[in-house]
């Protein structure tokens, strides 16, 4: 092609691309502060040439397509690293909670054991003191309620963590659902050869999503994509998503299910792995260190109780209920069970002046317990748990911050908007739309001065 009429046709595809890669630009500025967005450049390639004897001729521009920058490696490892970010995140907010209860070694129940084994230091010079005597049975029973009260808060906890199980595959059905519909849309549009940029975006973004709720690979197919959890469970095949539900175990907790299997402990990320992990491990863990030493508190000073006699010339009976069988539940269950103050059994033989049964009672204090600890070492050894496990989670939260910082970093240098460098675009493509312009003015002035010539 050559000629006016030839320069004519180069330059209308250089004002239609031109008019293309602005409207590029202004998408990407609109979208400068979209979530998930990859912006966009027009990938341009020459016009196949005509040939005209032994000379070839340009014909112009072509636009071939409008690519969105992105890099698939480094969305799985966004993808991934969201699993994991989520799950310590879920799991230092509860690990917070539980410490809160805790309190420290020298508060909460273990100072309760300090002020009942005081009490008992105290009426030991006057075993006959009813006033002293009732003092014992208040710090017994604040030591018992102190039990009782955190025993509780550990039970609403997991009910609570358990209600977020539920709430949490919900969401996962909700977004697989429309990662399903997403991906019908795209595959409409890929079998069209049409663009399916946005709706990428879309997806990407969606997955992202689901990520922080569970653990998620993406696995190319030829229908598209499959969403599957590490343990192989599909949540989405191409248009179509697969729910997962909930029901209750023998334990009373919600399990998760695929069809009728239970995936339960095979999650390993996201904010459902973080969940699942404190009301199954971390919660009855500490719930039963504390059930323990209830127990062996319990048992310990019933037995040493019963060695002596009460103020009524009676053996003495059990100061605690005694802790349920195995111990299961006896922190939630401790109570005192003398309400007169007159059946501390102080005297050792019979005698209302005797406090030599107290020194038995008293030497619970360094009695070791089924763990092999004292009872105020024991507690400082539960506190010191619970305390390590959140300052662990703790660091590996902020570590696993710094790298997701990292990779959204590295996906900003690829596939961010950068508004400076679109506006330099933005005038590059400016420069060009009036060039081709001014050709196609030059060339229409040269096509009405070569019809006009025989005039």
């Amino acid at each position: 092609m050559s000629g006016l009429n030839g320069s004519l046709s180069i330059a209308l595809s250089a004002l239609a691309v031109s008019q293309q890669e602005i409207a590029t630009t202004s998408n990407n500025v609109a979208n400068a502060n979209t979530p998930g967005f990859s912006r966009q450049r027009p990938v341009l390639a020459a016009g196949d040439p005509v040939v005209v004897g032994s000379l070839t001729f340009g014909t112009g521009v072509v636009l071939q397509k409008i690519a969105s920058l992105r890099s698939p490696i480094l969305e799985i490892q966004l993808n991934q690293e969201t699993q994991q970010q989520s799950k310590l995140d879920t799991s230092l907010g509860q690990l917070q909670q539980l410490q809160t209860q805790f309190g420290s070694a020298s508060s909460g129940i273990g100072a309760d054991i300090s002020n009942f084994f005081n009490s008992l230091q105290q009426l030991a010079p006057d075993p006959s003191n009813l006033a002293l005597r009732q003092s014992v049975l208040t710090a017994a029973g604040k030591l018992a309620t102190d039990f009782n009260t955190i025993a509780h808060s550990l039970q609403t906890q997991s009910g609570n963590v358990d209600l977020n199980v539920v709430q949490s595959v919900s969401e996962v059905n909700t977004l697989t659902a429309q990662i399903a519909s997403v991906n019908r849309q795209i595959g409409s549009l890929q079998n069209a050869h049409l663009d399916a940029s946005t709706l990428v975006d879309r997806q990407t973004t969606l997955i992202r999503q689901l990520s922080g709720l569970v653990d998620v690979s993406v696995i190319p197919t030829d229908q598209g994509i499959t969403l599957a959890t590490s343990n192989g469970t599909t949540l989405v095949s191409g248009s179509q998503s697969f729910a997962l539900s909930t029901q209750a175990g023998t334990g009373g907790v919600q399990h998760i299910l695929a069809g009728t299997q239970d995936i339960t402990s095979s999650l390993t990320g996201g904010s459902l792995a973080g969940l699942i992990q404190i009301r199954d491990q971390e919660i009855p863990s500490f719930g039963s260190s504390l059930d323990q030493l209830a127990a062996g508190l319990a048992t310990n000073l019933n037995a040493a109780n019963a060695k002596g006699i009460d103020l009524n010339g009676n053996a003495g009976g059990n100061l605690f209920a005694p802790p349920p069988a195995g111990g299961v539940g006896a922190a939630a269950a401790l109570s005192v069970s003398i309400a007169d103050p007159a059946l501390i059994a102080a005297s050792s033989d019979g005698s209302t002046g005797s406090n030599g049964n107290l020194a038995v009672l008293s030497a619970v204090a360094d009695q070791a317990l089924a763990n092999g600890q004292r009872p105020i070492d024991s507690y400082s050894s539960i506190v010191f748990q619970v305390g390590n496990t959140t300052s662990n989670t703790s660091a590996d939260a902020n570590a696993s911050s710094l790298i997701l910082q990292q990779l959204q970093d590295q996906r900003g240098s690829i596939s961010g908007v950068s508004l400076d460098e679109e506006a330099a675009n933005l005038i590059q493509y400016q420069t060009a739309y009036q060039a081709a312009a001014r050709v196609v003015s030059t060339v229409n002035t040269l096509l009405d001065v070569a019809v006009n010539l025989g005039k």
